[in-house]
């Protein structure tokens, strides 16, 4: 279920109205008073929430959990467990985005300056235009710049360095972390699939976790999870205007320089390092203390402590040899243009 610090529930919902909401068909009509409170993704899901099943792959864990709802496409209706309602659509994923944008909203912002439920600790500064929102909670001792806004149910700990104009929502931040000015964290993560009537959003539903001693650049953007937290690891130092997006879990002393730009559901190891304008594919697993060189692009799992550069990004010695005989070749007698 969604954080109840940044997302309001609108639940309970029956069945009924998710299936003429979606257009899927309920497998026992029995089942259409049935509530469900939430959603939740396969591996979440309980007997109060609904989750959806795509792919085949993923059919035995749904098989062996808990979930007491589930969209699947007719091809796949025979994965449900005992006592999980069937709701068979042609889009699995669009259904329940729409199961979602009905059961959960995001919590609306301050409507002043200073929301009367916020919690600043002693020694807090806060700077000309700063917006506090509901429920926020600011640690001793940190210092938010110039318009700066912190959204409903935001956590900043203690010592912290935020820049002028920075925007955090849906966030925990811990202990001495640095943001620095322009920098956007929270915002929705980019995903969208065919709905009834053309494409629609997928509701992220997730949240950003920053650990302690954290540096992050200015104009940098990391969003929020769509199903999972966005987490980025203990002393991870990020550059300027690098892009961080949904689901991506970066370990402990990372370093990314300028214009990295990391896909959805990225998964980092411990001290990797990132050359400038380095990208990464999504579902990429990058090991523990590997380099990714300068403009590289991964495609696909760095095993821990290898560079990688070019793109696509290959192991660093292939990579220069590739390149030292392209060189050859292209300087060979007769090789150029006439």
């Amino acid at each position: 279920m969604p954080d109840p610090r940044f997302f309001e529930d609108l639940g309970p919902v029956r069945l009924g109205e998710l299936a003429a909401l979606t257009g899927a068909e309920l497998a026992d009509p029995r089942d259409a008073e049935r509530l469900v409170y939430g959603v939740a993704v396969l591996a979440q899901a309980g007997a109060d929430t609904i989750t959806f099943l795509a792919d085949r792959r993923y059919g035995a864990e749904l098989a062996n959990g808990r979930a007491g709802a589930c969209f699947q496409s007719p091809a796949l209706v025979g994965h449900a467990p005992a006592g999980c309602a069937v709701l068979s659509v042609g889009n699995p994923q669009a259904a329940y985005a729409l199961a979602a944008q009905r059961l959960h909203r995001p919590r609306p912002g301050a409507s002043q300056a200073m929301a009367a439920d916020a919690e600043l600790e002693a020694d807090v500064i806060l700077g000309a235009g700063v917006v506090i929102g509901p429920a926020a909670r600011i640690g001793r001792g940190t210092r938010i710049g110039a318009g700066s806004v912190i959204g409903p149910g935001v956590a900043i700990g203690r010592n912290c360095e935020i820049a002028p104009n920075v925007t955090i929502g849906f966030a925990l931040v811990g202990d001495r972390v640095k943001i620095l000015a322009g920098a956007v964290i929270g915002e929705p993560g980019f995903g969208a699939t065919a709905g009834p009537k053309g494409l629609i959003d997928i509701p992220q539903l997730g949240r950003v976790i920053i650990q302690d001693g954290v540096s992050i650049g200015a104009n940098t953007t990391i969003d929020r999870g769509a199903f999972e937290d966005t987490v980025i690891g203990e002393n991870t130092k990020i550059d300027n205007l690098v892009q961080i997006a949904h689901n991506v879990r970066v370990g402990r002393n990372c370093v990314m320089a300028a214009h990295t730009g990391v896909s959805g559901s990225v998964t980092i190891g411990d001290g990797a390092q990132f050359g400038g304008r380095a990208g990464v594919a999504d579902h990429v697993t990058i090991g523990a203390g590997a380099r990714v060189g300068a403009a590289a692009g991964v495609m696909k799992d760095i095993p821990a402590g290898e560079t990688w550069g070019g793109m696509p990004a290959r192991p660093i010695r292939q990579w220069l040899k590739e390149t030292a005989w392209l060189a050859r070749m292209a300087s060979r007698k007769g090789g150029g243009e006439t």
